[in-house]
């Protein structure tokens, strides 16, 4: 029998996987429990708050795990090959972890509004401190950050359509040109 935590844990990734790649209307919990291998009635003593618990508590997994790849990146390119890489070995299913379930909820939840909000700053966040390393002034980097992410996130769903990574490329080659102006 799973430990309570694991069983927790494994319905969490689950979700963060199928909310990734159907949005959050297009998954059920029913799938959720089935794909995580857990008794119908864990999803509910795990998560009380039902979907949407569970749907911004996954976002916030997923999130992490994108901050925690995007700091140990070394540079601009290695940081959109996190993304490109995820999303080939996908078969251009899955883009940005978050993307998916704010354009699907987030103006109907106040909880997965939040969660996506801090996703994206957490993101911003490691954004600024490369920013900084290369010798973007401290008034300039955050603006510029902001552009970085709606950039990238911008050339995830073009790839994604396109079933071709290069957007990704395209944006990190004017990335680089931008940011080298802004030193």
């Amino acid at each position: 029998m799973a430990k309570r935590g694991e069983t927790r844990e494994r319905l969490l990734k689950t979700a963060a996987t199928l909310f990734q790649s159907q949005g959050y209307h297009a998954t059920g919990l029913n799938q959720v429990v089935a794909e995580g291998r857990a008794p119908k009635g864990s999803l509910y003593f795990h998560f009380p708050g039902g979907k949407e618990q569970l749907a911004a508590e996954s976002l916030v997994l997923s999130a992490n795990d994108v901050r925690r790849r995007l700091s140990g990146a070394r540079d601009l390119d290695a940081a959109l090959e996190v993304f490109a890489t995820r999303l080939v070995a996908s078969g251009f299913r899955d883009g940005c972890p978050i993307a998916t379930v704010a354009l699907d909820a987030a103006g109907d939840s106040e909880p997965i509004r939040v969660a996506c909000a801090d996703a994206y700053g957490s993101w911003r966040d490691v954004v600024v401190d490369f920013l900084l390393r290369q010798g973007v002034s401290t008034e300039r980097a955050p603006g510029l950050a902001t552009t970085v992410l709606a950039a990238v996130e911008g050339a995830l769903l073009l790839a994604k359509t396109q079933r071709d990574v290069a957007p990704l490329r395209q944006v990190a080659a004017d990335l680089r040109v931008l940011i080298e102006g802004a030193k």
